[in-house]
């Protein structure tokens, strides 16, 4: 029976903590459906399965801190799955009290096909009632654009619960037990609304909190106090430790040019005035296009050093720092950049910031950058020299658009000109690649018709 374990989710990731499950016993899964929340040291990252089949039993509770690759869930396939009552599963409940049971709710709706674990959290997301929803998929089969679309026909203001940080059990529970999340104080990270919460918010109203009663355990006592699931500082330390191992095993060296972003601006200037707001294109997408297409036209610079040797990444996943707002940098992929238009390389990026600030990033959006840019140009930074995320051999460094005087054409002008920098790790790279690579960077800018 296939196992779902505990994902690696950065090189510098040795164990994770379970946060949540998103599904329970007995529940069909897809591959590629998010199935828990695993917190890291420096984030909480959804996590999807890479089976299809049914949730047999959930081997670990929530809360649980266990090391990279140790079984989290068995995945029945068919034949293979066992009655409940001989599931391996049957062990004692969740410390926290979160444990699914056979209390839980069926993951179909009445009348309609199979609810995945992600649109149950699009729907809990969106106020959608699924037992009063007809999917148009297959069968009946729910579909993300039935919730999209019942949501968007739906009257009335926006309830203030959605613009509150909550997990998604969190909202679960509130719905279920009428507890209004606007007036719930979060003990997770950023204030986040966690599922205790509503549970000792259900509890102080006098509300039965949804399914407590159904899911005994030892550790529901109302005065249990909400473990603080990362030490505080754990996001600087990992990123210290990250560092550390990259400066220590990583001979690093620079090189740095000035890229006239004259023509690239002018052209996006164009490009934005028949546009909506929301549809127009800022600076960084125009870099991080040209950065992602300079590594899929210098190969020698995208890929990872493994036992003493560069091994090329066979596509460009192309890593953005992003800084946390409660310190720490995680540094999410986006994949096949290089391949995509300017403006869906624009609601990537914004997209994936979004959800690294809010904790909501997803495994395959974290595992093994190829390339990563850091840009601090938005915050005033001119030239930033960066330091290589271990196992990458490479890392972009984009700085703030500055005006200077530039001669073009042998006349002396004012151009707006960008700094971008190279680390290079001298193991995988010489200089003369890392040039190859910055000259690339800067004819692409030159042509940005053609990103």
């Amino acid at each position: 029976m296939p196992e779902f374990t505990m994902p690696s989710l950065g090189a510098d990731m040795d164990e994770g903590m379970l946060s949540e499950w998103l599904v329970h016993p007995g529940d069909h899964v897809s591959r590629g459906d998010v199935v828990a929340v695993v917190e890291t040291s420096k984030s909480a990252i959804e996590v999807e399965c890479f089976h299809t089949g049914s949730i047999d039993s959930l081997l670990v509770p929530e809360g649980t801190t266990v090391a990279v690759g140790t079984p989290l869930a068995l995945i029945g396939t068919g034949d293979q799955e066992k009655p409940a009552g001989e599931r391996p599963g049957n062990e004692p409940p969740a410390p926290r009290g979160e444990q699914p049971s056979a209390a839980r709710p069926e993951s179909t709706a009445p009348g309609s096909g199979t609810v995945t674990p992600l649109i149950r959290r699009l729907a809990e997301e969106q106020r959608v009632d699924l037992t009063r929803l007809h999917g148009s998929g297959a069968g009946g089969r729910i579909t993300r654009a039935d919730i999209t679309r019942t949501a968007d026909t739906a009257v009335g203001p926006v309830p203030s619960d959605r613009r509150k940080k909550a997990s998604p059990l969190a909202r679960r529970l509130a719905a279920e037990s009428g507890v209004d999340l606007a007036e719930v104080s979060g003990s997770g990270r950023n204030g986040t609304v966690r599922a205790e919460d509503v549970r000792r918010a259900a509890r102080a109203r006098g509300a039965p909190p949804a399914r407590e009663t159904s899911r005994p355990t030892a550790a529901q006592g109302p005065s249990s106090p909400s473990p603080s699931p990362v030490p505080k500082g754990a996001d600087r330390a990992a990123t210290a430790r990250l560092m550390t191992r990259s400066k220590r095993e990583i001979p690093h060296f620079y090189l740095s040019t000035t890229i006239d972003m004259g023509a690239a601006l002018d052209w996006m200037r164009d490009r934005n005035a028949a546009l909506p707001v929301s549809e127009r294109l800022i600076p960084a997408a125009l870099m991080l296009k040209a950065v992602a297409r300079a590594a899929g036209e210098v190969p020698e610079l995208n890929g990872h050093w493994v036992d003493d040797a560069f091994v090329p990444a066979g596509r460009v996943r192309l890593g953005v720092a992003v800084a946390l707002r409660t310190g720490g940098l995680v540094a999410p992929a986006l994949a096949a950049a290089e391949e995509q238009s300017l403006s869906d390389v624009m609601a990537a990026l914004k997209d994936l910031v979004s959800r690294a600030r809010k904790g909501r990033l997803r495994a395959s959006e974290t595992a093994d950058p190829s390339i990563t840019v850091t840009s601090l140009g938005d915050q005033g930074v001119e030239r930033v020299f960066g330091v290589i995320y271990p196992p990458q051999v490479a890392l972009v460094g984009l700085g703030r658009i500055v005006e200077r005087p530039a001669a073009v054409n042998g006349l002396l002008g004012v151009r707006p000109t960008l700094a971008a920098t190279l680390s290079l790790d001298h193991r995988a790279a010489d200089g003369a690649t890392g040039a190859r690579f910055l000259n690339c960077l800067d004819r692409l800018l030159q042509r940005p018709e053609e990103l």
